[in-house]
């Protein structure tokens, strides 16, 4: 199957060239990178926070729950604002708030003040996320190939790149120095990038002969999708968030305190993960064109479950590096297939159908690091990976039964 038949193509031809189709390609490829280069930098900066802090792993769930929470109310909104606007203005302005984030969280000298700064760090986390999802599928339409899970690609090699680098630049400089290096790098990418994202108005021009206008009075209750399809999907989207997440907010913590591994080398979970994610992303496109989404989605979920058995029960510290390996080469195109299918839903808007599916994802995000600091408490961060294996075949069974998976 091609890439055009898999997306379908542009109603009307595209009004574009392609040297700006290849340059929004581009574009929104660097925000995808910058945002996932903000969040390899905050996991080696978990432990350092929770030191310099002096608070327990259900403490730190509890901060994690304010970034799950902005996250979530900012999706939502921002799947409004990108339906009306456009994704192109809602990807540039959140770029900006985003990049001075994890700055804000180490100027922060009390509790209360890191809460607040979570939050913030949520808010544009969440907001840029929705956009740059639907500003690809935008950029996929617009081409007539997919590109999504390229894009995921680029996002999980900023956390390839950010995540050692964020571990040596906390032993060097010390954690507002990391801060300060984070906010002028994605600051650069961001800034350069901000010119040529694609402006998906000109698409909804193509389909609405000539009217580029975004409805105006649309009130989010009129946007909801209606059925139950597109928040199956969701559900799925829920199975593959957390142990996501999971890898995100826990491993470097994980390796540092089962696994007596220094600062500098925190991160390296976190990093083992993003690099075989990104790789098998940037084959991600290809792999699904030939197998169909519904089986990559299952056989993905299979080996995610396999590597998340090895990290949570192996005994030694290149074991465990080894199985969050495995669980990057399954988890890296669950994600973008949701994405994608949610983004191509039949009668829902684009901006909406991620916002649906990458709202219940969040709400893993919002709830589990509170549950899983807990039972980390009681049973060790060891038991919670290994857990995640069962979950994951779970979730192989469950996309057997969605339509918006099937070929």
């Amino acid at each position: 199957m091609s890439d055009t038949q898999l997306l379908g193509p542009l109603p009307g031809g595209m009004a574009t060239g392609p040297r700006y189709r290849t340059s929004s390609r581009w574009a929104v490829s660097a925000a995808f990178y910058a945002n996932g280069f903000v969040v390899g930098h905050w996991a080696p900066k978990i432990p350092v926070l929770a030191e310099r802090l002096a608070i327990s792993e259900s403490v730190l769930g509890a901060l994690v729950i304010m970034f799950g929470l902005g996250a979530l109310v900012a999706l939502l909104t921002g799947a409004v604002l990108t339906t009306r606007y456009g994704s192109a203005s809602v990807v540039r302005w959140t770029s900006y708030m985003l990049a001075p984030g994890l700055l804000f969280i180490s100027l922060s000298p009390n509790l209360f003040a890191t809460a607040l700064s979570m939050l913030w760090l949520g808010v544009f986390m969440g907001a840029m996320d929705g956009a740059m999802n639907a500003n690809a599928v935008s950029v996929e339409k617009a081409r007539g190939t997919a590109i999504m899970s390229s894009c995921h690609g680029f996002w999980s090699l900023g956390g390839l790149t950010g995540a050692p680098l964020g571990g040596w630049m906390l032993a060097r400089y010390g954690e507002l120095g990391h801060s300060l290096g984070v906010l002028v790098l994605t600051g650069i990418l961001v800034i350069v990038a901000q010119f040529y994202y694609m402006d998906d108005r000109k698409l909804l021009a193509v389909d609405n002969g000539g009217d580029s206008d975004r409805p105006k009075s649309g009130r989010l209750v009129a946007m909801i999708p209606t059925g139950i399809g597109i928040y199956m999907l969701g559900l799925c989207a829920f199975l593959s968030f957390v142990p996501e997440g999971a890898i995100l907010d826990w491993s470097a913590l994980y390796l540092a305190k089962d696994h007596a591994a220094p600062v500098a080398v925190a991160g390296y979970a976190f990093a083992a993960f993003s690099a075989t994610m990104a790789l098998m992303r940037f084959f991600g496109d290809a792999l699904r064109n030939r197998l169909g989404d519904g089986k990559t989605f299952f056989i993905s979920a299979l080996v995610a479950s396999a590597g998340f058995a090895v990290a949570g029960l192996a005994p030694g510290l290149p074991m465990v590096i080894a199985g969050f390996l495995v669980c990057g080469l399954g988890l890296a195109n669950m994600v973008p297939i949701i994405f994608s299918a949610g983004g191509r839903f039949p009668g829902v808007e684009p901006a909406i159908g991620i916002g649906v599916v990458t709202a219940f994802g969040y709400s893993g995000a919002l709830t589990a690091p509170a549950v899983l600091g807990f039972i980390a408490e009681h049973t060790g961060l060891g038991t919670i990976f290994a857990g995640f294996s069962a979950v994951l075949v779970l979730t192989a069974l469950l996309s057997l039964s969605l339509r918006a998976l099937r070929p």
